[in-house]
């Protein structure tokens, strides 16, 4: 039972009463059941305008989401951002280094125990089907 049904119900039993309304405690009920019942539609008012309300907000969260994913990528991408790590095996000392893949794509690195400046070319890798590819390897392979 809604809150304006309460205060209907109780209107309802005052009138049912069939009080004398020129006493003055018959006044004075009736003054509060009124009250009562403006009271009862005000706060039907503010529950549908908040139920507006939170309707609006959600649509808003619901957009803020697929902004935040679309300009910061989704929680899952983020894992794929993580830096990659390789072992590489320095040819001169034998020494075998972890590289992580933001830094073999440099170019180079000087070894930490040797020195020696390890070089990385990437330029023969492909990875594609060789359809339409401009890689030096594919390449390599059409003029064939």
């Amino acid at each position: 039972m809604t809150i304006t049904e309460k205060v209907s119900y109780i209107k309802g039993l005052l009138e049912g009463l069939n009080l004398d309304e020129n006493k003055p405690e018959v006044k004075v009920l009736t003054a509060v059941v009124d009250l009562l019942d403006d009271i009862s539609l005000e706060v039907t008012d503010i529950e549908e305008g908040l139920d507006e309300f939170v309707e609006q907000v959600d649509e808003i969260d619901e957009d803020l989401s697929v902004l935040e994913d679309d300009f910061y990528g989704s929680e899952d991408d983020e894992e794929d951002d993580e830096d990659l790590f390789y072992e590489v095996t320095c040819p001169t000392c034998g020494e075998t280094v972890c590289l992580s893949e933001s830094v073999l794509l440099d170019g180079e690195v000087d070894c930490p125990k040797c020195g020696e400046n390890l070089e990385f070319d990437f330029d023969e890798l492909c990875d594609c089907d060789n359809e339409g590819c401009s890689c030096q390897s594919c390449n390599s392979l059409d003029s064939k």
